[in-house]
């Protein structure tokens, strides 16, 4: 997958092995991990896994999460973008789902944003996305204000049911940004 998505402050490109030691830093840190389950990680080894998989994604699914970049350092903060869920999640299979995640330092700069804005246009205007959900924690209230701030419309709170065994039966809620008309 060749990606390469810029705005004033940063680029967007795929996920990469050599961003292993910086996701890791990001996701090792319980603050990062509140609201996926708080289990950060504690091997450097499982961040390989992840960059791994999601590289497996961009060659069977033709999309997933991307590395997001400071423009002017070329440091990671975290990723964004897309992944299919071929999987059933809250009675949707082979859907979109929108996310994203930056390192701590990071927050609170308008970073996430302008990444995720970016990245959502290019999937609306560059690859004819139509319609797309997004889920996060009942109570990481940041990340709902941002998905509103997008355009995702909340629907409902429902008990996670997907393939992710760690977060099954957790409260999360389902948010849609159907077809711009």
């Amino acid at each position: 997958m060749n990606i390469h998505i810029e705005t004033p402050r940063l680029i967007i490109r795929e996920l990469l092995p050599e961003d292993a030691t910086e996701m890791f830093e990001m996701d090792s840190d319980p603050e990062v991990h509140k609201y996926l389950g708080n289990k950060p990680l504690t091997d450097i080894e499982e961040v390989h896994k992840v960059i791994a998989f999601v590289r497996q994604q961009y060659t069977d699914n033709g999309i997933g999460r991307w590395a997001v970049t400071l423009k002017d350092t070329g440091e990671f903060i975290g990723w964004t973008g897309f992944k299919r869920f071929t999987e059933t999640v809250n009675n949707h299979i082979n859907h979109l789902d929108f996310g994203y995640r930056h390192a701590r330092k990071f927050w609170g700069q308008g970073y996430a944003y302008e990444a995720a804005k970016a990245s959502l246009d290019y999937g609306i205007d560059t690859l004819n996305f139509k319609d797309i959900y997004a889920m996060t924690d009942v109570d990481n209230l940041g990340s709902r204000r941002l998905l509103e701030k997008l355009g995702f419309e909340y629907k409902k709170t429902f008990a996670y049911d997907g393939p992710s065994a760690e977060f099954n039966g957790l409260p999360v809620t389902w948010y849609e940004l159907m077809e711009r008309k």
